[in-house]
């Protein structure tokens, strides 16, 4: 399981003062780009062949100004062209769950415009974070 952690800012939030909804996806966009990385796949974009599917975000508690949180990440399921990954995003200091988080990432061929086997040097990396649950 990959960890990212962050501070929200103020410009996250919104007229009732706490985080927007729409800034947890940018978190969940960062955390799978952070995820990529760190298993060894290129993020620059002349070379990043992985675009997004679906995501969802389930809101459970508050966030608010100022707060660190970790943004937890690991694979839920692993197919042929694609994967799910779950996020969990938490208050860094109490671990109090805020959010969770699936996104449906698809590996891509852009010149053929069409889903592509996951190589199998990513695919076996990829099965080391598959999780039970999240």
């Amino acid at each position: 399981m990959h960890e990212l952690k962050l501070r929200t800012r103020f410009c996250e939030t919104d007229a009732i003062g706490h985080i927007n909804n729409t800034s947890y996806f940018i978190y969940l966009e960062d955390a799978r780009l952070k995820f990529f990385e760190s298993i060894g796949a290129s993020v620059e974009i002349k070379d990043f062949n992985i675009i997004l599917a679906s995501v969802k975000c389930d809101f459970v508690s508050q966030a608010f100004y100022n707060e660190e949180l970790t943004i937890r990440t690991g694979v839920a399921k692993l197919g042929n062209t694609s994967c799910e990954l779950a996020h969990e995003i938490l208050d860094a200091e109490t671990g109090r769950l805020i959010a969770r988080g699936k996104a449906v990432v698809v590996f891509f061929d852009f010149d053929k415009q069409q889903s592509r086997p996951i190589p199998d040097d990513i695919r076996g990396i990829l099965e080391k974070h598959l999780q039970t649950a999240m």
